[in-house]
């Protein structure tokens, strides 16, 4: 069985409808179950939220006939409505329920420290939502009070999505999913942090008006409804635009990075292609990076990194390019396949113990030795390369065989890891005498003592 609260409420088995027909508060008391997930519910309570505390003297006879209506229409597909002491719960099974799995994705969106997965949550997250909450069952006073923290979470991935795009660039992107017509203005107008997201995003898509007569409808709405005044980064970023600030252009580049056409790569700081795939704006120990702080976050930034650590000639990178944008759903697994490739290497070359790290690693440079050809260059010297046919893998597989060159050398024993927990970059150490990485990524030097050279 599938359950979804999140817009008019459907059950179906298999695709098939399986509660056509029946009241709509049958579906509204199985409703409130489905959101308790396995709680009890009291009859008292059910009672309640059914006729708004103004119950017919039949209420409880008529809650334990829904009861057995649904238990009827529901046990044939192994859904169990059981009752408890006073009250009744949907005993926990193989149902899937979109509540749950939003709530799974949100969480799962604010416990990782990778900008570009917390994209991917939020997005699946918010794509669940098909309208408000039990939208053909429930009225707004009921919805309020069963919805309201799904309501906040939205809200608030809502928010955090928003400020994601930014950061990555894609305000156009931001105002394609969130269109603003008048509705969703109102909604808009008590979230301040959503709301100073939208109007930066309509100031780089070239619309100022649009985003000023949004700051004048959110003032509006807070003093009208609540009484008062916008906040201060609100009232900042409205004096911003009216100026043309040229700072809110663009979202600010992120820390020790080089601009390379349309993506923004880490400086090369760590002496070999190998080590600079795994290396990242802002490194890899901070508890929670910023977002922006990942290179990795698209397939064209994957690419264009390749073509410039000279691992792909500049036609091929933009055939890639192409390519990509015609199967982006190939584009996006070989994305997903890059970043865990890295994970592997990183823990790879920072523990040479590491087995099962190291099997993951050579899995992917098998994979890449099956693609490459070898042939004689112009120079007269035969050489390896990765041929067009390799397709939107092939700046995985050359970074792939990068590694392997690095980890079957003997400078491969020279790698060293910034120990600062903000930092973590790789770097080559001849010499043995180094601490940090050169460019002193991780904060101020002088808090240590300048890096030996």
């Amino acid at each position: 069985m599938e359950f979804r609260l999140l817009g008019p409420f459907e059950a179906d088995h298999r695709g098939e409808p399986v509660l056509a027909g029946t009241r709509r508060q049958e579906r509204c008391l199985l409703a409130v179950l489905l959101l308790e997930d396995g709680r009890v519910v009291t009859t008292e309570r059910l009672i309640d939220l059914l006729w708004h505390g103004s119950p017919p003297a039949s209420a409880r006879g008529t809650v334990h006939t829904y009861i057995g209506r649904l238990r009827a229409r529901l046990r044939p597909h192994g859904v169990v409505l059981a009752t408890r002491h006073d009250g009744y719960a949907l005993t926990p099974g193989p149902h899937g329920l979109d509540v749950r799995e939003f709530l799974d994705l949100t969480a799962r969106a604010s416990a990782t420290g990778d900008p570009a997965e917390r994209l991917r949550c939020h997005d699946r997250a918010l794509a669940l939502w098909r309208g408000p909450l039990l939208a053909d069952v429930a009225d707004d006073a009921l919805r309020g009070r069963l919805g309201g923290r799904l309501l906040q979470l939205r809200l608030s991935a809502l928010e955090q999505r928003a400020e994601l795009l930014l950061a990555m660039g894609r305000h156009d992107r931001l105002l394609a999913d969130l269109p603003l017509h008048d509705g969703e203005l109102t909604s808009l107008a008590p979230r301040e942090r959503l709301v100073r997201a939208v109007m930066t995003a309509l100031y780089r898509a070239g619309r100022q008006g649009e985003a000023l007569a949004l700051y004048r409808h959110t003032r509006r709405t807070l003093v009208e409804t609540l009484g008062v005044e916008p906040g201060a980064e609100l009232a900042a970023l409205h004096e911003r635009i009216l100026r043309a600030d040229p700072r809110l252009d663009r979202p600010p580049a992120p820390l020790y990075a080089v601009r390379v056409g349309e993506e923004w790569l880490p400086w090369s700081a760590g002496g070999h292609p190998a080590l600079e795939f795994c290396n990242t704006f802002a490194g890899w120990g901070a508890p929670a990076p910023p977002p922006g702080s990942d290179w990795l976050r698209r397939y064209s930034t994957l690419a264009v990194w390749a073509g410039h650590q000279d691992l792909a000639a500049p036609p091929l990178v933009e055939a890639l390019l192409r390519q990509a944008a015609q199967h982006p759903d190939e584009a996006a697994a070989v994305l997903t396949e890059a970043r865990a490739f890295r994970s592997a290497l990183y823990a790879c070359l920072t523990d040479p113990q590491d087995g099962t790290a190291f099997g993951e690693v050579a899995a992917v440079v098998r994979r890449a030795t099956r693609a490459a050809v070898f042939t004689r260059g112009e120079d007269g010297l035969a050489q390896w390369r990765l041929p067009p046919s390799a397709g939107l893998p092939l700046p995985l597989y050359a970074a792939a065989r990068a590694a392997a060159e690095l980890l079957a050398e003997p400078r491969r024993l020279t790698v060293q890891r910034c120990p600062s927990a903000d930092c973590g970059w790789l770097f080559l150490d001849a010499g043995g005498r180094r601490r940090w990485c050169s460019l002193a990524t991780c904060g101020a030097a002088a808090d240590r003592g300048t890096p030996a050279p």
